[in-house]
């Protein structure tokens, strides 16, 4: 049965990480390597599925993740870094630093991907555990939990967006909708994780090379609206791109001009050039020193991006070794509400492939027939799939390593506060669509 074979891959995984130390790119690479064998792809082909599966998922991540990198780590050295970590605490106090980083998060996250948002904010997350004395995942939790729910739940994010096209649903009404139940569910579990038991005892360490370890003093840091300037400016960008494609005609030249400087690397390039004029020479800074701290970022994120790149070969040997088709041809005749079947087959696709985007297309093919007759509202079937695709995001998800490198922990410990906090997300958000479908049905909208 294939989802026995996904549930074996993944305890082999982790016995691979835990009890025998081994690297997580070599782990996951020689797991990807063993369930290709058992589910009968071509020993010829392998390599190139395993390539295939790198080459897609550092395709997506590298430039984003790098450029994102380079960006923080040059803020960071330059003291910007620390000047909006002050202001922050200024405005909401040490005791409200979890309060700010939702908010922050949730208005940067609504129209960035998780990846680009994770690597604008993180260094504001490190600088702040570095002033306030707090601990890593106190102050990084729910910047990653409030990202979290943002990109999954709504549009324009892909996997949403695709999926509204799929069901002919109207994008705006989706994002209208969803807010209201991304927002709630995203602040509960992003202020409620950081306190619970198992996760308040863990007590990892910013990693190294990340962010710079000076203090400045106030004389030393660049003004905030320099500092705010470069890290919104990415923000801009790429939000502007995504309004301007709602409103207008994606065939003429503007747009595509608007999308090219909007796209995640083209936004992050730019703004790595502004930081380094405007952290460098600028400020007083060489272009040695700059040049340093974007090698320093690139050393310390090579690691990363070779795990998030085997965590892809795994993903697409799952997906070529046609488990999305099992899981398809099984649940496609269940009995029950198409908003709760939906969610589901997205569930259980994020378990065994770990794509979300896979997740939702799959699963938004299997119910198309079942939502005219229905009479359920499309955009409510966009938010059930979108919603149970960000559940139990575990070992064969990329995004899992990005979590797991970036709060250095063991793999052990990223499944216990990932994997959970993804999942009761997930469960949150079918309840949030349940109730909203039924208020519209009431008022019959």
């Amino acid at each position: 049965m294939p989802l026995i074979v996904v549930g074996i891959s993944v305890v082999i995984l982790l016995l691979l990480m835990t009890k025998l130390k081994l690297n997580g790119f070599a782990a996951l690479l020689l797991v990807a390597v063993a369930v290709a064998i058992v589910r009968g792809i071509p020993l010829v082909d392998i390599p190139d599925v395993l390539s295939e599966g790198i080459g897609g998922q550092i395709g997506d991540t590298m430039l984003t993740i790098g450029l994102g990198a380079m960006v923080g780590r040059v803020m960071g050295d330059s003291g910007a870094a620390q000047r909006i970590a002050g202001k922050l605490l200024d405005a909401f106090g040490p005791r409200s630093v979890q309060v700010a980083m939702v908010i922050t998060s949730m208005l940067i996250g609504v129209t960035m991907f998780y990846e680009v948002a994770f690597v604008i904010i993180v260094p504001i997350a490190f600088t702040l555990v570095r002033v306030t004395g707090a601990k890593l995942l106190w102050v990084g939790l729910p910047m990653s939990i409030a990202l979290s729910t943002m990109h999954s739940f709504l549009p324009p994010h892909p996997g949403p967006t695709a999926v509204a096209a799929t069901f002919h649903a109207s994008v705006g009404l989706t994002l209208f909708y969803g807010l209201f139940i991304a927002i709630p569910a995203g602040a509960l579990i992003a202020l409620v994780w950081p306190r619970l038991p198992f996760v308040k005892r863990m007590d990892p360490a910013v990693p190294t090379g990340l962010v710079g370890e000076r203090e400045f003093t106030d004389a030393e840091m660049p003004g905030l609206g320099w500092s705010l300037g470069v890290a919104l400016f990415p923000v801009v960008l790429i939000a502007g791109a995504a309004v301007a494609e709602l409103a207008v005609s994606s065939d003429s030249h503007f747009m595509h001009l608007i999308a090219f400087i909007g796209s995640a690397p083209i936004a992050l390039l730019l703004t790595l050039l502004l930081a380094i004029w405007v952290f460098g020479p600028r400020i007083g800074r060489s272009l040695d020193e700059v040049g340093s701290s974007c090698a320093s970022a690139a050393k310390a994120m090579a690691m990363i991006l070779l795990v998030i790149g085997a965590g892809g070969a795994f993903k697409n040997v799952l997906v070529e070794g046609g488990i999305s088709d099992y899981i398809k041809d099984v649940t496609h005749s269940w009995p029950i509400s198409p908003l709760i079947l939906a969610w589901l087959i997205a569930v259980i696709l994020r378990v065994a492939l770990g794509s979300a985007t896979v997740a939702v297309v799959t699963a938004s093919g299997v119910v198309l027939p079942l939502v005219a007759a229905s009479g359920i509202h499309p955009e409510m079937m966009v938010l059930a799939v979108s919603c149970g695709s960000i559940a139990f995001s575990h070992v064969n998800d990329p995004g899992f390593w990005l979590f797991k490198e970036y709060f250095n922990l063991s793999v052990v410990d990223a499944i216990k506060v990932r994997t959970s906090y993804t999942t009761v997300l997930a469960i949150l958000g079918l309840g949030g669509v349940l109730a909203v479908e039924g208020v519209l049905g009431a008022l019959n909208i």
